[in-house]
This record gives structure tokens, C-alpha cells and sequence, in this order.
């Protein structure tokens, strides 16, 4: 039996934020489900030109209260980017925390507003070390 990769899902508190902050990330939305049934909306965005590789971001319109809150179980999502550097900039300019700076010029770790965990991963071999990175301490946990 074959297997294929379809998606990860996270659920999202706040809609528009999300998907804001996914643009951030330099995704886009690729299609878009309402349930006006199950009271659900269903959105997924994918990097340019990899539709067959998204996230769905799962948003209950009556909210999230009863289900679980424990999202540990969750590892992270991870993203190549072409510059670790001007990524992470790009972030911070745009007020997103970075939780694990790219002090080794290859790897970086920033939150969503729901608090999932997001690797970003320096494509290539690792850039120089360069500041304020390569002195940057952590911030919360990643």
C-alpha cells in the first residue's frame, strides 16, 4: 500500500492573524472550505508553487473551548528558506518573536499567535555568522 503526504493541521484562535502571520512566512492561501454546518472554516496555505505541501489552519467559529489545550504533542512545522538572516529580519520588523535565533546561520525556531512551533532552515550550506544573530540569546521556548 502507497502512502502520500497530505497535510498538518493546527488549530487557530484567531483567523486573520494566522493567516497573517503565514503571509509573513511567505505563504499562500490555496483553498479555502466553509462549513456553515460544523460551524468551521478550513484554510490552507502552502509556499509558492507547493500546493501539494500545506498547512490547514482549522478555525471553529464558536471557538475551542472543551477541547484539549495541550499542544505538545505537536512537534513543529518546518520551512526552507533561501536567506535564514533576511527571514528572521523580515519577522522581527513584523513583531514576531524569535524564539531561537539563527546564531548558526542554519536553523531558527518562531511561534504563531496559536503558539505552534515553526523551524525555519537556512537552504544550502549555513550562512557566515553574523550580528545581532550570532549573539542573540533565546527567547521563551521554541
Amino acid at each position: 500500500m502507497g502512502i502520500q503526504y497530505l497535510h498538518t493541521m493546527v488549530r487557530v484562535k484567531d483567523l486573520d492573524a494566522s493567516v497573517a502571520f503565514y503571509k509573513l512566512l511567505g505563504l499562500e492561501e490555496t483553498r479555502r472550505m466553509e462549513n456553515e454546518g460544523g460551524r468551521f472554516t478550513l484554510l490552507f496555505m502552502a509556499p509558492p508553487g507547493q500546493p501539494e505541501c500545506p498547512v490547514e489552519l482549522t478555525y471553529n467559529w464558536d471557538g475551542d473551548e472543551g477541547l484539549p489545550s495541550d499542544s505538545r504533542h505537536f512537534g513543529h512545522l518546518a520551512y526552507r528558506v533561501d536567506n535564514i538572516y533576511e527571514t528572521c529580519q523580515h519577522l522581527m520588523d513584523n513583531g514576531v518573536v524569535i524564539n531561537r535565533p539563527p546564531r548558526d546561520g542554519h536553523m531558527a525556531f518562531v511561534r504563531s499567535p496559536d503558539n505552534i512551533s515553526v523551524e525555519l532552515l537556512q537552504r544550502g550550506d549555513a550562512l557566515a555568522s553574523a550580528e545581532p544573530w550570532a549573539s542573540m540569546e533565546n527567547t521563551g521556548s521554541w
